[in-house]
């Protein structure tokens, strides 16, 4: 069987980080994702909201790196659930139960380094100039080495296509 989603809209609004209540707390996140989609029948773009959650590492990544409006990416698994109202009424209800979290653009911050969110440093973990998330550093293609003496492109010059020169 597989269950397998992957997404890429803006957060609705700031991500709702807390712990759960228990012997060891836990990280969880949920967040609404705005995602379009194609052309309806009117011609205009339609737009879906789905509710994600995120736990532990996870859930702290996207709360300390995104906020309202974001782009992000998202792979994962759909799982329903159910709960009963106040009313005592069975209700169903589906979510994305985030697996990984990626950057979804490359904005630059105000001193002009690369980042996802407009912070100047690479996230705690990640080299100085790197990707984050498997997206490329400044000028330099995802999964490229970036080694500052030597060029991780087998071409000089003209060869290498302008965007991507270190």
């Amino acid at each position: 069987m597989l269950n397998k989603v992957i997404l890429q809209g803006r957060l609705c609004d700031k991500p709702e980080r807390r712990q759960t209540n228990g012997q060891e707390p836990v990280s969880v996140t949920n967040i609404r994702l705005a995602v379009k989609r194609d052309y309806g029948k009117n011609g205009e773009v339609e737009t879906d909201f789905i509710n994600c959650v995120a736990w532990r590492s996870t859930a702290e990544f996207i709360d300390k790196y995104f906020d309202k409006g974001s782009l992000i990416v998202l792979e994962g698994r759909l799982q329903s659930k159910s709960w009963e109202d106040e009313s005592g009424n069975k209700r169903y209800g589906v979510e994305v139960s985030i697996e990984n979290a990626y950057f979804g653009d490359s904005k630059k911050d105000d001193a002009g380094t690369p980042g996802g969110q407009g912070f100047s440093e690479a996230p705690q973990g990640y080299p100085p100039n790197a990707g984050y998330a498997g997206y490329p550093a400044q000028g330099i293609p995802a999964g490229a080495a970036s080694n500052q003496q030597q060029s991780p492109f087998p071409y000089t010059g003209m060869d290498i296509p302008q965007g991507f020169r270190p």
